[in-house]
Parts: structure tokens; sequence; C-alpha cells
């Protein structure tokens, strides 16, 4: 058993669920990926499992935090399998790519920016959208060479 399947059974039974056969499938199919995914995406990689269950399935992962929601600068929304703790991530406009990062500090400054308004945060997410450090040096070298033509 891969790893973070065993992690993810670990999480799930410490919330009073059970790794049912249709929910390992699932979450193998997720491991199997590697990359961001949407749900449409792993109900193709798991025909066998009702797309219902899928869904269901989906939401409980990430209500146990084994996968986390990214929501994508077009309005699309994305997963991945949660590295622990609370994270925020980098996502690269260009390529695609997503980088997670954590910083206390700018936790806290949340924090306190909500008890400032009074307002209880129940949870928050921060994506922040750009160029990875490859497609931002593409460009720089694109721009460059277009300069000097």
């Amino acid at each position: 058993m891969h790893p973070l399947v065993h992690e993810a059974e670990r999480q799930l039974e410490g919330k009073g669920h059970r790794l049912t056969e249709p929910r390992r499938a699932v979450l193998d199919a997720i491991v199997a990926t590697g990359t961001p995914f949407t749900v449409e995406e792993l109900c193709n990689a798991t025909p066998d499992v009702g797309r219902a269950t899928v869904f269901r399935t989906v939401k409980l992962l990430h209500e146990s935090e084994v996968i986390c929601r990214l929501a994508l600068d077009d309005g699309g929304v994305r997963y991945q399998l949660s590295h622990g703790g609370h994270h925020h991530h980098l996502i690269c406009n260009s390529c695609g790519a997503i980088e997670d990062f954590s910083d206390g500090e700018l936790d806290t400054l949340i924090d306190r920016n909500a008890r400032e308004h009074s307002f209880e945060v129940s949870s928050h997410s921060l994506e922040l959208y750009g160029r990875c450090a490859g497609c931002a040096a593409t460009a720089r070298a694109g721009t460059a060479s277009a300069r000097r033509a």
C-alpha cells in the first residue's frame, strides 16, 4: 500500500470514516496522477466507480484534509494531495505549475485582521497567480531577443 493511502486511511478513520473499496480506488487514482486533477479527470480514471461516489469521495477527502482544493485564476478548480498542515499556493498562469508555501506571519496577519473586524474565520485559502521562475525566465529571454532583432 502506498504510504499516502495509509495516511489517508488513518485520517479518515480518525474522523469516523472507513476507506471502502470505491474510496480506495479513487484515492489510488489520485496517487497515480501525481499532478493536480479535476473531479472529471478522476471520474474518467475510475470508470468502475460511480460518478456520485467519486464526487462524494473528493468532498470527504477534502474535508479530511487528505487533498486540498485549488481555485484557478480562470475560475476552474483542481485538487491535489495535501502535503500536510495549513499552506497556500503559488500557481503559474503559463505552465500550470503549483507550488505550496507556508508563512506563519501571513496567517497571523490574516487572524489579526479578522479580529479587528470582529470576524470569526472558519478557514481560509490563498492562491497567488503569476509566472514560475522558469516561465518568467523564458519570457524575459523572449523579450530580450525581440529587442535585439
